[in-house]
């Protein structure tokens, strides 16, 4: 049964490996980084995947793994999510094969509260559920929601700024 479940993360994890790529790149903004905190969540997934209850849970709780890994980069390295300036100062990196999000639309995106950023982020460019994200970020579905309306209002005002 534990094999059977082992199996089950290993194709989920290979059949998902762009996205959470493209997850841990949004939060590390670098390439080595990327791969690194992509790594690092494969080994305790695969260390720890009979501590999993619930096998319907494999999404949310790689993603979760994943978030986790990147903010310890983060952490490690002494640096922080890139916003404002710093975002635009920052030289873009661009995988083969992967379309980054519009860059101007994502540096607004980079200037939001980091909780809020994280749902936006999980929610449009990795297309999950609001259930889905609160169980990632273990936070309250309705907090979750009044977090991305609150983030989008503050899009839609910084966006029409500079449109005007």
């Amino acid at each position: 049964m534990t094999q059977d479940l082992y199996d089950k993360v290993v194709v989920y994890i290979i059949e998902n490996q762009n996205k959470f790529y493209r997850l841990a790149f949004s939060y590390v903004q670098n390439q080595e980084d990327a791969l690194d905190a992509v790594q690092s969540a494969v080994c305790k997934a695969l260390e720890h995947y009979g501590e999993l209850k619930n096998r319907a849970a494999i999404k949310t709780w790689f993603y979760r793994i994943v978030v986790n890994e990147s903010l310890s980069i983060l952490r490690e390295r002494g640096r922080t999510v890139l916003s404002g300036e710093e975002a635009q100062r920052e030289e873009a990196y661009e995988e083969k094969g992967f379309e980054p999000p519009e860059e101007d639309l994502y540096l607004h995106i980079n200037r939001l509260e980091e909780d809020v950023q994280e749902i936006i982020k999980l929610r449009f460019y990795e297309e999950l559920s609001l259930q889905e994200i609160s169980q990632i970020m273990e936070m309250n579905l309705s907090t979750v929601k009044s977090k991305l309306y609150r983030g989008l209002k503050a899009l839609r005002v910084s966006v029409q700024e500079v449109d005007v």
